[in-house]
């Protein structure tokens, strides 16, 4: 798999005085290989190798790449429909999947073996572990959640049910002590663990179409319509939303929280100011609707999905070097082709 270096150069071939002035432009990653829509994605923390990112899609064959240059590392091959959520631990040693053949399933993440088929009644959607990786939260079509002991695979899972409709997203929130649901139902649904009650209850005038839980500073990112919003996840008030100009289907929260990114109908990728909900730069890469997006735990780039079959990597701050992507500066160009003027390629592909 070939992958390039993008230069990024800013100068302005003027007088030695004059001011170096010239706008970068984004420059992604585009991550091949799937044959068919990206749903969904994950990164995992960062670890002693780096930090890691899966892929679901509707080919059944989730990927993992390395998560700062989304370079190919393997594809988890036994799922027999398409597999619609995926997730890593925090030390990216497990992956788990949920796919349309009723099943999930948990992988060892080094060597790519099947670890755990878990069997369900129903298409699986999501797919959550605890802190600890001990436990698999999963969610799907057929109203159930459920809490598979991964340490005791034989047993039978804690079923909580309450939604009336599919279940979208299930999460992990407040160490492990609740569980925050979205489900088709038009509802947000906030769990407690150990009485399986419903300790609160969202409903909106549409369906939920993505969830994301920040553990720092315990912060829900919800998205429906054109709408981002977010929440405190132990009280689920709300904190702001923000009306994007197409209906979105992702939305993400920077690690820092001084950004959020989101995608949708309009293939265009949104990034805003957290503080002043500003849009500050939007970007059309993919050539369908983005499904999934997500910020890497550094907070240096911006992972999305899409219909088109690709994933795509973004910076956050254009123009650093970081991963694949290099800056050059006008100093460090040599006396040849210090008269030339250099721009990146619209891509760098896999």
């Amino acid at each position: 798999m070939a992958w390039y270096f993008a230069i990024c150069l800013a100068m302005c071939l003027l007088k030695e005085t004059s001011p170096v002035s010239m706008a970068m432009r984004q420059t992604p990653l585009t991550c091949s290989g799937h044959t068919r829509p990206v749903v969904d994605l994950a990164f995992s923390g960062i670890t002693p190798y780096g930090y890691f990112l899966i892929s679901a899609c509707k080919d059944g064959k989730p990927m993992m790449r390395q998560g700062d240059t989304g370079d190919w590392i393997g594809t988890f091959l036994g799922h027999k429909g398409a597999v619609w959520g995926a997730t890593l631990n925090n030390e990216a040693t497990k992956a788990a999947t949920a796919a349309a053949d009723f099943t999930a399933k948990v992988w060892d993440a080094v060597t790519g073996d099947e670890v755990l088929t878990l069997a369900h009644k129903h298409i699986v959607k999501s797919v959550n572990f605890t802190q600890d990786s001990k436990c698999l939260l999963t969610g799907g079509n057929d109203k159930m959640l459920r809490i598979f002991d991964l340490n005791k695979p034989e047993a039978d899972p804690q079923e909580i049910a309450g939604h009336t409709s599919a279940i979208k997203k299930a999460l992990w929130c407040n160490k492990d002590q609740q569980i925050i649901s979205a489900a088709e139902d038009k509802t947000i649904r906030l769990w407690d663990r150990n009485t399986a009650e419903t300790v609160k209850t969202l409903s909106f005038e549409t369906s939920v179409s993505s969830m994301e839980y920040i553990p720092d500073g315990e912060v829900l990112v919800i998205t429906y319509g054109k709408t981002i919003a977010f929440y405190k996840a132990h009280s689920l008030d709300l904190i702001k939303t923000v009306d994007a100009p197409a209906s979105i289907h992702s939305a993400s929260l920077h690690p820092e929280k001084d950004y959020f990114v989101a995608g949708g109908d309009d293939f265009k990728l949104y990034k805003y100011d957290y503080s002043t909900k500003e849009e500050i730069e939007s970007y059309k890469g993919h050539f369908g609707p983005v499904h999934c997006v997500r910020f890497s735990p550094d907070g240096e780039l911006y992972a999305s999905g899409s219909e088109d079959g690709t994933l795509r990597l973004w910076q956050t701050a254009v123009g650093k070097t970081y991963g694949l992507w290099k800056c050059v500066l006008p100093e460090e160009l040599t006396s040849e082709n210090s008269e030339a003027l250099y721009c990146p390629q619209p891509e760098i592909k896999a």
